[in-house]
């Protein structure tokens, strides 16, 4: 079976082109290209060859060849189910806002599917200059989105989002050009699986994997350089904000594997602890901040900021289970975040619009649907035992235990805190007393269109996870080899 990915890749930018001119059909125009590439994506889950090593359905065509720079796509264990969770998540927002009155449907849409064809890009992308230019494309449509249907404070929101994903962008195409052009070999290349037979000095490895760090630890964001993500959650439309948290960090986590590890092995190795104790700050800063928080958007924006922090100690741990994890944990934290934006949003329409937690409560009696989707999905996000974030938690855990004891120890105090911000999300969103504007009433067919089939999907995750962890396992393990070879020589050296 022949699929090709250049179909999935532009099919939802078409779609909004389309509906630019279709006026208020544009939600549904734009909708069918949504369904159109989650249908694809779940046939190439279908279709994927598991036994087989390296790339699937590869297309590969030169683009700009006095710089070595191909147009080249390419499927593996690595990217298969970001690529559906994306095109899930997508689908689900593009519903979403459709159901509500958009003011200039047609341009919303439209900027609505140039990001899905961004992020499907950056996550396809196998040349280093292709994966740049969608890594920096995945930002204008989220800065039209924003800037123009976003609330409050959206004018310096925009700014500061866009000073911070600059500078990292900045920084990733100086190291992105100094890779091809430093790299050994005849002819400047920028295509992933040439350059990483093209091994780079130490010297210049590591200066270049810190550029590279830097612009990922911005997009997802990590402590310190989430100085943007407050102002951004506040100021961002809920369908928006939905997929920029439950997608576009994923592409950051994924570059890691992707492009860093491979590429600069003895850099990565270098820098394994620096990474690892940024991400243990990341689970406890953002831990903490989503338990003092009474705004539900920043609870799940700083439950965000510890989940990456999660995934991040999971591929830095450079142990084959822990890079696992941190994959499955990727999609997990996606599927759980977006319909919790999407329930945040239900609950601040019955209380007056406040999305406070201390105008909520007291309405799980009468919207026992609602409350039981919502528990589902609270359960998800604190990793309760027989969920899939439990899996990825356990692995991304277990990985760093072998590796770094220590940081393992105190990285498990974050899963105690999910478990209180969590719960406190859900208690006093659901129960205790009623808010004062509140208005009891259950999800509509309109809503539950939305959110029953992702509660379906975490829910059947939870009970097959081994899909994902048998698909990916070889990918993956390849990816994180060469910098787990890396970690290993100055204990090998050093052993008498």
């Amino acid at each position: 079976m022949t699929l090709h990915l250049s179909i999935l890749l532009w099919l939802p930018a078409a779609a909004g082109l389309l509906g630019l001119f279709a006026g208020r059909a544009a939600r549904w125009v734009t909708l069918a290209g949504a369904l159109l590439a989650l249908a694809f994506s779940i046939a190439l889950i279908a279709d994927f060859d598991t036994s087989a090593k390296g790339l699937q359905y590869v297309t590969d065509q030169t683009w700009i060849a006095q710089l070595g720079i191909h147009y080249k796509l390419g499927v593996d264990g690595l990217n298969l189910f970001l690529l559906v969770l994306t095109t899930l998540l997508f689908a689900a927002s593009v519903l979403w806002s459709g159901l509500d009155r958009v003011e200039r449907p047609g341009q919303f849409f439209f900027w609505l599917g140039l990001a899905e064809t961004a992020v499907l890009g950056a996550l396809l992308a196998q040349d280093l200059a292709l994966f740049v230019v969608f890594f920096d494309l995945m930002l204008i449509p989220f800065f039209f989105l924003t800037g123009s249907w976003g609330g409050p404070g959206r004018v310096p929101a925009v700014l500061k989002l866009v000073i911070y994903t600059l500078v990292g962008s900045l920084l990733m195409l100086t190291a992105a050009i100094a890779t091809a052009v430093l790299a050994p070999g005849q002819g400047t290349t920028f295509v992933l699986s040439e350059l990483a037979h093209r091994t780079l000095g130490t010297g210049s490895q590591e200066w270049i994997f810190l550029c590279f760090a830097a612009a990922f630890l911005v997009k997802m964001p990590a402590f310190p350089l989430h100085g943007w993500m407050p102002d951004g959650y506040r100021a961002m439309p809920m369908p928006v904000l939905a997929v920029f948290s439950g997608v576009l960090s994923k592409v950051a986590a994924y570059g890691f594997l992707r492009i860093a590890l491979p590429l600069f092995p003895q850099a990565a190795a270098h820098y394994q602890e620096l990474l690892l104790l940024i991400a243990l700050a990341t689970i406890l800063y953002g831990s903490v901040l989503a338990f003092t928080t009474t705004n539900t958007r920043l609870i799940l924006g700083y439950s965000s900021m510890a989940q990456l922090g999660f995934i991040t100690l999971g591929i830095f741990a450079l142990r084959p289970e822990g890079a696992q994890g941190a994959v499955i944990q990727a999609v997990n934290h996606g599927l759980v975040v977006a319909p919790a934006f999407f329930i945040c949003a239900l609950l601040a329409a019955r209380a007056g619009g406040s999305e406070d937690l201390r105008d909520m409560g007291g309405i799980a009696a009468r919207a026992p649907v609602l409350a039981a989707l919502f528990l589902i999905v609270a359960l998800a996000n604190l990793a309760m035992p027989g969920s899939s974030n439990f899996v990825g938690e356990f692995l991304i855990l277990l990985g760093v235990f072998n590796a770094k004891i220590v940081i393992s120890i105190v990285a498990f105090t974050g899963v105690v805190l999910a478990s209180v911000y969590t719960l406190r999300l859900f208690i006093r969103s659901m129960h205790n007393r009623v808010g004062p504007n509140v208005v009891s009433r259950d999800i509509t067919v309109s809503d539950g269109l939305v959110l029953v089939p992702l509660v379906a999907v975490i829910l059947a995750f939870a009970l097959y996870p081994q899909l994902a962890l048998h698909k990916g396992e070889a990918t993956i393990t390849r990816s994180i080899q060469p910098a787990a070879q890396a970690a290993a020589q100055p204990q090998i050296a050093a052993t008498p």
